[in-house]
């Protein structure tokens, strides 16, 4: 990315099923789905959001090889779109450890998601 014109900050939480990508889709969700960007395209190179640039980076606590890049990839509706998945987020005690809905263990996976727009 040539030059980065903002970013924006997520965090989601999978708290039953310990899913990597459903915490991740849901940081990605909290970061992007509260803002408006409606002057963007006039940053943009041919004032088109087909020139846009998004880099999504998310810090998960587990299973990192684990996350569907192409669902992640799937949140964002505009430009190019990639995904860089590195260690970090939180695992912590959910409290209880529920088999219907598919725990493996009582933990909660808490994502962090970092989504940089640019060109």
């Amino acid at each position: 990315m040539e030059k980065i014109i903002f970013i924006e900050t997520g965090v989601g939480i999978d708290t039953h099923g310990q899913d990597v990508t459903k915490a991740s889709i849901r940081a990605v969700e909290n970061a992007i789905h509260y803002n408006s960007m409606p002057g963007l395209k006039d940053f943009l190179p041919g004032q088109s959001l087909h020139n846009m640039k998004v880099h999504v980076k998310l810090a998960v606590p587990a299973d990192k090889d684990l996350v569907d890049l192409d669902r992640i990839k799937a949140e964002i509706p505009y430009g190019e779109v990639t995904v860089e998945v590195v260690e970090g987020g939180m695992a912590t005690t959910s409290g209880i450890m529920l088999e219907e809905q598919a725990d493996k263990n009582d933990l909660m996976y808490i994502v962090n998601a970092a989504v940089q727009v640019g060109y």
